[in-house]
């Protein structure tokens, strides 16, 4: 059974699943015939092996630049600024936004052994130094938790120097929670009353 339990040890590991569900997915793929565990392993694989960083907001992708970042009818002058590639799709469902994004591949969290240099936050600022002085807008669109609000503190304050407006996302967002988890209307809500962030 030592098989069994390696199998249920590396599906715990995946977000939001917990011992028995990882059990449950376990035993499905056991009974799942040969073709169909051979066919996830190989959709694995060739994810792993096909998708990059876009160069430019570093959302998954598998060419250099994602769709998004590719469209010439979107707003360059507005970065909003995500945690995670889930919440790029959870402000794309909502269908207020033009503008381009920046995955940060995380929030700040020392608990979790997460500091500034294991975000891509110098590349954040090397796009703010890219605008001309009044000319762009930053949303920081971080999780409404604490590890986003220090995320996005953290942020304000190495942006204040730079020449763009910047600006935090509406607290129509509840506390605490997660944006992939939110409705479209409360995420387009949240955009549209975005407010300024005091810089002092």
């Amino acid at each position: 059974m030592k098989s069994f339990q390696k199998l249920i040890s590396s599906l715990k590991r995946l977000p939001g699943i917990g011992p028995k569900q990882a059990e449950r997915m376990a035993l499905f793929l056991l009974r799942s015939p040969q073709n169909e565990a051979e066919g996830l392993i190989s959709a694995i694989r060739e994810a792993k092996s096909a998708m990059r960083l876009c160069r430019k907001c570093l959302d998954f992708t598998e060419e250099e630049l994602c769709r998004i970042c590719a469209d010439k009818d979107r707003d360059s002058a507005i970065v909003c600024v995500v945690e995670e590639p889930q919440d790029v799709v959870a402000f794309e469902r909502a269908r207020s936004y033009r503008g381009l994004y920046h995955v940060l591949h995380g929030a700040l969290s020392p608990l979790d052994g997460k500091f500034p240099q294991h975000l891509k936050i110098e590349e954040l600022l090397s796009r703010a130094k890219a605008f001309s002085p009044g000319s762009g807008e930053i949303i920081l669109a971080t999780d409404p938790d604490t590890e986003g609000e220090a995320t996005a503190l953290y942020l304000t304050r190495l942006l204040k120097d730079f020449p763009v407006r910047i600006t935090r996302i509406a607290h129509g967002v509840p506390l605490g929670g997660d944006l992939d988890y939110l409705d479209e209307r409360t995420l387009s809500e949240a955009l549209t009353r975005r407010q300024e962030v005091s810089q002092g």
